[in-house]
């Protein structure tokens, strides 16, 4: 049999997304394996931690976990002096109620809101709201490249904080060209601390600002940001069932209504080929003034489990050549055909993990390791409550539009 540092992930004491007991481990060489192939998180002869924690998904012994946080904002709720308000965002809607043997990919979210009433919250937000606001700047963004001719590489998307990791330590030559837009996460933590708490005249110190993720890379990307604690899916389910809360029992309840409504193209952002889908919504009226038609409503390339796909759009007369990639042994190759000049593209969407954030290592393990049917059952609703949304554009956002007028 293989040593337990030869089948391991190795996983630092300080690692601030996952952690690892030894006394459950072992010794199958599941996480290493899918660290080293899926994630292509290599160095040398040790894999390099992205905090994607997909070696929480794989691992059968349950000896890898995302760190838990959930213990600290339960003090904060205690604590009379602070203002807790937690953030949802969009993938954790269709896979919690998995947890509490709802079916797979059931959309659940009024339950969610719901749950966390009952366990203190004093405000429930939607993180599709920054979702919208993400989409903005980085359409934006590729907007302003489309009309320059001198632009090298693509944009590449910034959403997945693993992602991000992952170009820094492998394709640092490429940091420049990936998108300036914080992820939905990060913007809406910066939101509740500055326009949310001059709306509801709070003072920012006494926030504590919570997000309810599929991500455990997240907990690693707040140390830059406004958001003062992430809880995975699963963490938060752990809490639930820890302080007694009958799931079966909850009434749907609506999130708060400052930063409550959300387009479409904000829900879509929790699986692959979302962000792509929803930037092209907001390019395509930012470079024609005109509103959406059918095939950028619906738009089918950027979607299904592919691990690479692509397309050309014809945005005004200009052909805009797209990558979906989600799996960053994907994104490997991707990258390594654009930096060699065998691809060329005007924008990548990246996701680290498979099926993006409904895939992510903070999800339920409802399947060990996850599989593809689980994932699409995942993405279903979100399409389906996009397609029912009346706005479906994030520039149609009424309360971004407020925000943005300082209303």
């Amino acid at each position: 049999m293989n040593s337990l540092v030869d089948t391991k992930v190795p996983i630092n004491i300080d690692n601030p997304a996952v952690m690892f007991c030894e006394d459950l481990c072992i010794e199958c060489g599941a996480c290493r394996h899918s660290c080293e192939t899926d994630a292509s998180a290599n160095s040398g002869s040790q894999p390099v931690c992205v905090y994607c924690g997909q070696c929480t998904i794989v691992c059968p012994s349950a000896a890898i976990t995302e760190r838990y946080d959930y213990t600290d904002v339960k003090k904060a709720i205690s604590d009379s002096d602070k203002i807790v308000v937690f953030n949802i965002a969009p993938a954790v809607k269709v896979s919690l109620g998995e947890e509490f043997g709802m079916p797979e990919g059931c959309l659940s979210e009024g339950k969610i809101v719901a749950a966390l009433r009952e366990l203190g919250a004093n405000y429930v937000l939607d993180v599709c709201f920054s979702a919208d606001l993400t989409v903005l700047e980085e359409a934006a963004e590729l907007t302003e490249r489309l009309k320059s001719e001198a632009v090298q590489f693509p944009l590449f998307t910034s959403c997945c904080s693993s992602w991000v990791q992952y170009v820094e330590a492998f394709f640092p030559e490429l940091v420049p060209y990936v998108s300036k837009a914080k992820s939905p996460i990060a913007t809406q933590g910066n939101v509740v601390k500055t326009y949310f708490a001059g709306k509801h005249n709070i003072d920012p110190a006494k926030i504590v600002n919570v997000a309810v993720a599929p991500c455990t890379a997240k907990k690693h990307e707040i140390s830059q940001t406004n958001t003062d604690y992430v809880i995975t899916a699963r963490e938060l389910a752990k809490w639930i069932k820890e302080d007694g809360i009958n799931w079966d029992d909850l009434q749907a309840a609506d999130y708060d209504s400052l930063m409550g409504t959300a387009s479409g193209a904000g829900v879509i952002f929790g699986n692959t080929g979302g962000v792509t889908e929803a930037v092209a919504r907001t390019v395509y009226y930012q470079m024609t003034g005109k509103t959406l038609g059918e095939d950028y409503l619906n738009f089918q390339a950027a979607r299904g489990m592919n691990g690479i796909k692509t397309a050309s759009v014809n945005i005004a007369g200009k052909m805009i050549n797209v990558a979906v990639v989600h799996g960053l042994d994907n994104a490997k190759e991707v990258v390594e055909n654009i930096i060699y000049g065998k691809s060329a593209y005007d924008f990548v969407e990246v996701m680290a993990c498979r099926g993006g954030c409904i895939g992510g290592g903070g999800q339920p393990r409802t399947a060990v390791p996850t599989d593809d049917n689980l994932r699409k059952s995942r993405v279903a609703p979100l399409y389906k409550k996009d397609s029912d949304a009346q706005l479906r554009a994030s520039y149609q956002n009424p309360d971004v539009k407020a925000m943005e007028a300082g209303v």
